[in-house]
């Protein structure tokens, strides 16, 4: 199987620009340049570009995704894990769907609303392999011996003080606010604390790290999952923008 640099970009979604770009970074050379200047890539090279795309899935950089590639040299198992990944992810959005819907059909009928109902589908041990990948074993290690020593109320409590710091997020953005203005930092304030609070995150118990909170910050913007959780671009962007001037002030 060989497919020409026009080919892949359309089947892809992306650019031949990219594609070239991604080999003058050395992240996916071609199997050959024809004489004409035109570039092919065999099923190796396509797999590869597979693997490249499900890691910017999931917001990693390019030189990131390199070092990634260059760790993990099977790309059968590299792959198997994915797979595992987005399986598993589909089955939390499946949960957090039935989630959501309860929630509208009580508010709607007059029901009860319950925790329990509510944030199902949102646990956190859903994105183990993410975490590893990122941050490292010992990171997710931390944070999961954290959540998991917690009783059901506590984690209820956990999951209520998450959606509503989300939802005063949106309604700031929403709202237009500044945000350098004091309303906007007391959230980044509020959210940085939230951050830093979670074991296994960088500057846990202490002052946290700049870049982390940045990182994270332009994150909330580049991978869709945050997006839909801010409420779309604005609100995710507002909270990045928000999270940048609190880290220039204060870290």
């Amino acid at each position: 199987m060989e497919a020409s640099i026009q080919e892949v970009a359309r089947l892809t979604g992306t650019t031949s620009r990219t594609l070239r770009h991604y080999d003058a970074i050395g992240l996916l050379e071609p199997s050959r340049v024809g004489d004409n200047g035109y570039r092919w890539y065999d099923e190796r090279s396509l797999v590869r570009l597979q693997r490249i795309l499900l890691l910017r899935g999931l917001g990693l950089g390019l030189p990131e995704i390199g070092r990634v590639l260059d760790r993990e040299q099977d790309e059968s198992a590299a792959l198997r894990r994915h797979l595992d990944w987005l399986r598993s992810e589909q089955h939390r959005l499946a949960r957090q769907v039935a989630s959501v819907e309860r929630t509208l059909i009580a508010r709607e009928e007059g029901g009860r609303l319950m925790a329990e109902d509510m944030f199902d589908g949102f646990d956190h041990t859903q994105y183990k392999a993410e975490v590893e990948e990122r941050w490292g074993p010992d990171t997710y290690a931390a944070s999961d011996a954290w959540w998991r020593g917690m009783s059901d109320e506590e984690r209820a409590a956990w999951k209520a003080r998450t959606a509503e710091l989300s939802a005063q997020w949106a309604q700031a953005a929403q709202a237009g606010t500044d945000p350098g203005s004091e309303h906007a930092q007391d959230l980044a304030r509020r959210h940085v604390a939230w951050l830093s609070s979670i074991p296994g995150t960088p500057g846990h118990g202490s002052t946290p790290v700049r870049e982390y909170i940045e990182g994270l910050a332009d994150m909330y913007v580049s991978d869709a999952r945050f997006v839909a959780s801010y409420g779309g671009e604005q609100g995710a962007t507002f909270v990045r923008d928000t999270l940048h001037e609190y880290a220039a002030r204060h870290l």
